[in-house]
């Protein structure tokens, strides 16, 4: 068996706009198999470009550089760019080439800005506008069916322009009346429920997706250790691989979030929630956390080590290169995110600060 240092199975936040010594420091260390960036991380387009080229060539082997770019207020790159329309706003409008030409420019763009893989879709289906799930705007319709016509016309056009996608929150934060970023929702669904609902968007899309990211929400009528589902065996190695047969790499949510942090402890849950069959642990924001979770990572069972490393090492194949960087070219896409917008008449484009 090879010799793990943790990090092959984190993805970590990293603070600021340019790569410091201390974060570098940690990166050579354990080489975490990517980074997720933030507002925190955006200021200017060749600022952006430069720490992604600066966080590669500190890494042994290419990493996973990801990003929420969904549209609406989940669009990191509206700290200097156009933001384009949320999920809802175009479903609401209802012409789905519309919605595949914003999976073109996210994927243009991001590859443009060094990332590689994009937190999106959502797959949840909007139940209730008024639940406190963290899901507001984010979702692609009110029916599973009108969910996958949506998400699907974004992924495609996005994929194809070199950007993984990750269909997000499996097992769901439909019917969840808690944010999880500050408390763990417990949901009172039956398998039949969730069959007849809220997991035919995620079983319909799972052929098209690289990752799925697993939610923080417990559902005790199906694990009855209430456990969240991001640490559930049953939830991820049952449902998703054995039930589902689901080959690709999985995701929790963040780990830093108040439903697992609280309760659990970032470093005991990164353990339990790579036992229970995820490949990837997100810990965007304790970035002093981050050596002590790869310890703890390691001591995992050599055959739950294996088993994640070589599904993420398939989908490391299938990272694209960033493209060539030029300013002009940053100018071009987001000229089409504002003429975008103007299509839709309840869309107005916001312009970066």
């Amino acid at each position: 068996m090879r010799k793990y240092t943790g990090g092959e199975f984190l993805i970590m936040g990293v603070p600021g706009y340019t790569l410091d010594a201390q974060t570098a420091d940690i990166i050579k260390k354990i080489q975490p198999a990517g980074f997720i960036l933030f507002a925190r991380n955006i200021k200017a387009p060749q600022q952006l470009r430069n720490l992604t080229d600066d966080l590669r060539a500190v890494c042994d082997q290419e990493p996973f550089i990801t990003i929420d770019q969904e549209g609406g207020r989940v669009s990191r790159l509206k700290e200097f760019a156009v933001e384009p329309p949320s999920a809802k706003v175009l479903t609401d409008h209802g012409d789905v080439d519309l919605i595949a030409e914003h999976g073109r420019i996210t994927g243009e763009l991001l590859r443009l800005f060094g990332f590689n893989l994009n937190l999106a879709p959502v797959l949840d289906v909007l139940v209730d506008e008024k639940n406190e799930n963290s899901l507001k705007g984010r979702t692609y319709g009110t029916s599973p069916e009108q969910v996958v016509r949506n998400a699907l016309a974004f992924s495609d056009a996005m994929t194809a322009e070199g950007i993984l996608c990750c269909g997000k929150h499996y097992p769901g934060y439909s019917m969840a009346n808690v944010d999880p970023h500050n408390d763990l929702p417990t949901v009172q669904r039956t398998m039949e429920d969730l069959l007849a609902l809220e997991w035919q968007s995620f079983r319909q899309m799972l052929p098209k997706l690289d990752m799925v990211m697993v939610g923080h929400v417990s559902y005790p009528l199906i694990d009855p250790s209430g456990l969240p589902a991001t640490m559930s065996r049953t939830m991820v190695h049952k449902v998703l691989r054995e039930d589902w047969h689901f080959k690709g790499c999985t995701i929790t949510d963040d780990m830093d979030m108040g439903a697992i942090k609280s309760k659990y402890g970032s470093k005991e849950a990164a353990v339990q929630a790579l036992k229970a069959g995820n490949d990837l642990m997100l810990v965007c924001h304790s970035l002093d956390a981050v050596p002590e979770i790869a310890a703890a990572l390691v001591k995992a069972p050599g055959d739950v080590l294996e088993e994640s490393y070589d599904r993420i090492s398939v989908m490391r194949k299938r990272l694209s290169p960033p493209r060539d960087y030029s300013l002009t070219a940053f100018e071009d896409l987001d000229r089409d995110t504002r003429a975008m917008c103007a299509q839709i008449p309840s869309c107005q484009a916001v312009v970066a600060k």
